[in-house]
This record gives structure tokens, sequence and C-alpha cells, in this order.
């Protein structure tokens, strides 16, 4: 069965590069631009904002099941070694996590939105705050296993294929 899967490259990944971080990237952006875009909407009155956050919502929720999705490949195919472990687990509970709040979060603004699409309450755009803050620690826990841990760095990938590391 094995044998038609194509081989793995000096990245360990079936495809040229990583997928995730390009997926997750515009997650991230919609994300922090929908937050930044109630807290201005909210504080100029300037209710055409909110319509620019609802969309950035909509898209980011679909978007960040596919960065998981493609997460969750590429984290089984790195073959973590032992100090890359913990933050890789971690990160991929949060994600699967991010994606559960942020469906919730969008279908919550959606049902605002069908009752009042000129106002926002404050325990929404606090929960958008929050939301952002669990984001920023995510790109913490992610850039860590590129930058600090090497995952599908060609260095480390052939340091784990020879042995070096476990």
């Amino acid at each position: 069965m094995f044998e038609y899967l194509p081989p793995l490259n000096d990245h360990n990944l079936p495809y040229p590069d990583t997928i995730h971080p390009i997926v997750v990237h515009f997650v991230i952006a919609m994300v922090l631009f929908a937050v930044f875009c109630d807290v201005l909407g909210a504080f100029t009155k300037n209710t055409r904002l909110f319509e620019v956050s609802w969309w950035n919502l909509f898209f980011a929720t679909i978007s960040i099941f596919i960065a998981v999705i493609f997460g969750q490949v590429e984290a089984g195919l790195a073959e973590p070694y032992d100090a890359a472990r913990s933050a890789l687990n971690t990160h991929t509970l949060l994600g699967w996590s991010l994606s559960a709040i942020l469906a919730a979060l969008t279908a919550w603004r959606f049902i605002l939105r069908s009752r009042d699409s000129q106002t926002l309450p404050v325990p929404f755009i606090g929960a958008g705050v929050l939301l952002s803050a669990l984001v920023f620690f995510q790109v913490y826990l992610g850039d860590k296993l590129v930058w600090v841990y090497g995952l599908h760095t060609t260095p480390v990938v052939e340091a784990i294929r020879d042995g070096a590391l476990q």
C-alpha cells in the first residue's frame, strides 16, 4: 500500500514545502483584523467595520479547519523528537480548540448580526480580545516549532533520519 504514496522529500513531506503555515497565516490575519475592526467600529460607531469583521470571521472559520487538517498531516510527518514533542502537542491541542472557539464566536456573531447589525455587545468584543490572545500564544508555539526545534527543516530532517535526534 505504501508504494502508492509519493516519496518524502528533504523536508519529510510528499509535496514541495509545508502548506500549514501558508493557510494559517490567512487565518491569523483575518481573525486579528476582524477583532481590530470590531474594536474600531465600536469606538467610532462606524458600523461598516462590523460588516468587514463579519466576513473576516466567516472566512477565517472555514480556513482554520483547512489549516488544522494540513497541520495534523504535517505534524504526523514531522517525526518530532523528544524536546519538540511537548510544544507540538500543545500547539495541536490549541489549534483544534481555536477552531472550535472560532466557530462558536462566528455562530454567536451570526446571531448578533441577524438581530442587529448596527451594534455589538461588549462581551462579544471581550471574547474577540481573548481570542486574539490565544492566537498570539498559538503563533508563539508555531514559531517555536520552526525556529527553535526546526521541524520540517532540512538539517533537522536529516538529523532525525541519521538517528542523531531522538
